[in-house]
């Protein structure tokens, strides 16, 4: 065909010519477009089977000591757990992160059957942080107030790996040493036909990826804390 035949039928291009072409740029982009949404389909599934690997397969360390221990709410098994760490000496002092402003020291106390003097002691009680960010913001507040170099974090297995991203990430000098409490919903090996569980994992995962991309892209967000939440002495909101 010269450049100078005319169009055919009725005016429109050859099949070999314009944007819908086979080799046009339009059905070039949709198929570039195509490959990279498989692509990062394909990433995000292997993620998660990484990420659910490694959840199934934490276990507490056997022999651990840190200057002091942060557990982040979301259940008394979590405080039980911290609570008993504190008794057998693996850290000299207990923060507990994230409490609710209606909820007092001492129905902590008599919920996880806990003597007085070790709370008034060695306890103090986070009003403070509304997420897991504001977790991580509350204890560096906390750190920095103490002086102490070394944390042991409690909190659900699954939500271990985004809290010390978190933590991390608000106090880059302090030795943050994980301590996963297992749920009870991720026990058995074949949680993933768990529904709840899997909503579980499914929602962690999903903002572990986004905790991370905010890292890498320097995204920023709220302090994840209550208005005037910095931490007084006694624990509470000032």
């Amino acid at each position: 065909m010269t450049s100078n035949q005319p169009l055919r039928d009725g005016g429109r291009p050859p099949s070999g010519d314009g944007l819908f072409a086979r080799k046009g740029l339009i059905r070039r982009a949709l198929r570039y477009g195509g490959m990279l949404v498989i692509l990062s389909a394909a990433v995000l599934v292997a993620g998660f089977l990484i990420f659910a690997d490694s959840v199934s397969n934490m276990r507490p360390p056997e022999t651990v000591k840190a200057d002091a221990i942060v557990v982040l709410t979301g259940g008394y098994q979590r405080i039980e757990q911290a609570i008993d760490l504190l008794k057998r000496g693996y850290g000299e002092r207990l923060l507990i992160s994230g409490v609710n402003p209606s909820t007092t020291a001492g129905q902590i106390r008599k919920a996880t059957r806990t003597s007085p003097d070790l709370f008034d002691c060695c306890v103090d009680i986070g009003y403070a942080a509304i997420d897991t960010i504001g977790n991580a913001n509350e204890t560096a507040i906390w750190i920095r107030d103490k002086g102490y170099r070394s944390i042991l974090v409690v909190t659900s297995n699954y939500h271990l790996s985004r809290s010390l991203m978190e933590l991390r990430r608000s106090d880059p000098h302090t030795e943050f040493i994980g301590y996963p409490v297992v749920n009870a919903d991720l026990k058995t090996r074949a949680w993933y036909s768990e529904p709840d569980a899997m909503r579980t994992m499914l929602a962690e995962y999903g903002k572990t990826v986004i905790a991370y991309v905010r890292g890498v892209t320097g995204w920023s967000r709220d302090q994840g804390l209550r208005p005037d939440g910095e931490i007084t002495e006694s624990g509470r909101t000032s």
